[in-house]
């Protein structure tokens, strides 16, 4: 069964039969200075100032300065942002072609991580042309950095009372109150790429830390296949994926497949290459 999100609001209660019923009802926003500022980007703004400081204490173990990092979050962060939210509107365009003012709206949500990393890598290519380093180390030291944050960011999903699955009776799932009163029971697919990210931030960062690089890119492609098999998986539980047209296809779970596929057939070949050198 798939449940519509158009049923849930903002301001459900979460319950969570596995810990006793327990019901909860986070607010989805913080007033201050008189405004409201959703928890959506406070999380996402967490999670990007982690990932940079991750990676300025990291930037050595792949022959890269703090300042080269410096050079790269600079544009990174915003156009990443912009990247996330294009990507987003594009797989949309019908919708907001007829509220065009929303565009802008990303404090509601809608920004797509596969677009924000587009952006990331095309913003390192550049910025390693002009000031002269490796852009594919810089891509290894981003891999498990980019984890970090998309692991914390994904509870601003949760805030939001959006990223969920479909209806299910597993033991860890998660009761979202429905606008007539009831609870409806779904995959806490918000949860699941949380975790699946936690450790492949653990795997990548002890890759980096330890030196166990052997070639400039190995870890970027590790994070592909990674990241791109958790995606397949949990993009075929959630009720809110960006399709192909009408094909019916996940626009996400088709990209993850290729990247992850991609990903791997270079690992091997590479490792082929450099047992061989």
């Amino acid at each position: 069964m798939i449940l519509n999100p158009d049923t849930i609001s903002r301001n459900s209660a979460i319950c969570f039969p596995m810990f006793g019923n327990l019901v909860i009802n986070p607010s989805a926003s913080v007033k201050a200075f008189g405004r409201d500022i959703y928890w959506y980007g406070i999380l996402i703004a967490i999670a990007f100032l982690l990932a940079m400081i991750w990676c300025v204490h990291h930037a050595k173990a792949v022959f890269l300065t703090s300042d080269n990092v410096y050079d790269v979050i600079i544009w990174l962060i915003p156009l990443s942002i912009l990247g996330a939210r294009a990507y987003y509107v594009l797989f949309r365009l019908d919708y907001y072609l007829k509220y065009p003012e929303e565009i802008i709206q990303i404090w509601e949500g809608g920004l797509a991580i596969y677009g924000g990393i587009i952006a990331g890598v095309l913003v390192i290519f550049l910025t390693a042309k002009r000031k002269h380093f490796s852009a594919l180390s810089m891509l290894d030291l981003i891999a498990p950095a980019c984890m970090l944050g998309q692991a914390i960011g994904r509870w601003g999903n949760f805030m939001n009372r959006e990223a969920y699955g479909s209806v299910t009776d597993i033991f860890c799932r998660m009761g979202l109150q429905m606008n007539n009163g009831e609870f409806i029971y779904v995959h806490p697919t918000f949860l699941y790429e949380s975790l699946w990210n936690l450790i492949g931030f653990c795997f990548l960062g002890n890759f980096i830390s330890n030196g166990k690089r052997k070639y400039h890119g190995q870890c970027a492609l590790l994070y592909f296949l990674w990241y791109g098999l958790g995606r397949v998986w949990i993009e075929g539980l959630r009720t809110d994926s960006l399709m192909l047209g009408n094909t019916g296809i996940r626009v996400s779970q088709l990209l993850s497949l290729f990247l992850a596929f991609t990903a791997a057939i270079l690992l091997i070949l590479n490792r082929r290459r450099y047992e061989t050198d």
